[in-house]
């Protein structure tokens, strides 16, 4: 065989090579821009966007899958598009798992738990909270008995408290300014209060506290089902925007994540965890952090859960430091 033949042979085999794996390729690819381009995806068919949005992360799996087999496959074509889904989601939530700064002496420490109103256990519950030495402490789902439960384990550690509904804050730290807050979306039953607003004396100074538990959100066949979760949040985000205190922490259950666009009206006007992924639904198995800690005025370092309690929900512990 020539030299020429040889080289045109090699030629014929490298395009073989450059083509396999065109649909791992393409699958890849796709990855990429749903990642880096997930806001265009639209909202108003089932709620796709915010359905997208709320598993974002998740889209790290198939990623990981696409690179075994684009191995396996041996497809320097796949392994070359695998960078842009790589680099986008480091991009986008690598920065969680980097290491928090360290403590510091004038940092809030603070915990946001859904207990659960069918919780079997709410004595031990509040035992591992405070376990935690947290400056403060917000629940959900407070139903009686438990509720006096709560109050009366907390009251050695947190003195300072107020109950609104179904939500409540426990302090180390004198509070005043407490009233509800006005999220029920129109066409809630009669009786439905699931926010409330407080001021916390602090030896970082003056800090409005503002604790919700937004609608609930369903997954139907249809698509997502989030219309009064999105009407209570843009509630919340006009009281934030109505808050003269320039200090505030928002603790909660919003049932969204901060990636989901329907959360805009918090997640643009307060800033969100730097460190930390802490997954906290449901607690069996968590896929998604829907349990949030943002801030006003400072900064939320890092978020973390704790120990799964009688809840469905993980409890979730923040560190904010303020400026």
């Amino acid at each position: 065989m020539t030299k020429r033949a040889e080289r045109a042979g090699a030629g014929v085999e490298d395009g073989r090579v450059w083509r396999r794996g065109r649909v791992l390729a393409g699958t890849a690819a796709f990855a990429g821009l749903l990642l880096l381009f997930h806001g265009v995806v639209p909202n108003g068919v089932g709620g796709l966007g915010s359905l997208l949005e709320s598993f974002l992360p998740w889209l790290g799996v198939p990623v990981v899958v696409l690179l075994v087999l684009a191995l396996v496959r041996r497809s320097p074509l796949a392994l070359v598009v695998l960078l842009l889904p790589a680099a986008a989601w480091t991009y986008l939530f690598g920065g969680l798992f980097l290491p928090a700064p360290e403590p510091g002496d004038d940092d809030l420490v603070v915990v946001q738990h859904n207990v659960s109103d069918e919780n079997p256990d709410p004595e031990g519950t509040a035992r591992a909270l405070v376990r935690a030495e947290p400056d403060l402490i917000a629940l959900e789902e407070l139903v009686s008995p438990a509720l006096e439960v709560y109050a009366e384990a907390l009251a050695p550690d947190y003195p300072y408290r107020t109950v609104r509904g179904t939500v409540g804050l426990w302090s180390k730290h004198p509070l005043d300014g407490t009233g509800p807050l006005d999220i029920a979306p129109q066409g809630m039953g009669e009786g439905w209060e699931r926010g409330l607003r407080a001021v916390a004396h602090t030896p970082r100074g003056e800090i409005a506290v503002h604790v919700a538990h937004l609608p609930s959100v369903r997954v139907r066949a249809s698509g997502l089902a989030s219309s009064w979760r999105d009407e209570s949040a843009g509630l919340l985000g006009d009281a934030l925007d109505a808050e003269e205190q320039s200090k505030v922490v928002l603790l909660g259950d919003l049932n969204g994540t901060v990636d989901d666009r329907a959360l805009a009206p918090l997640t643009s006007r307060l800033d969100v965890a730097e460190r930390g992924l802490a997954l906290s639904f449901p607690a069996g198995f968590p896929v998604a952090r829907i349990d949030q800690v943002m801030a006003r005025g400072g900064t939320v370092e890092s978020v973390r859960t704790l120990s799964a309690t009688g809840s469905d929900h993980l409890p979730v512990a923040a560190r904010v430091t303020w400026g």
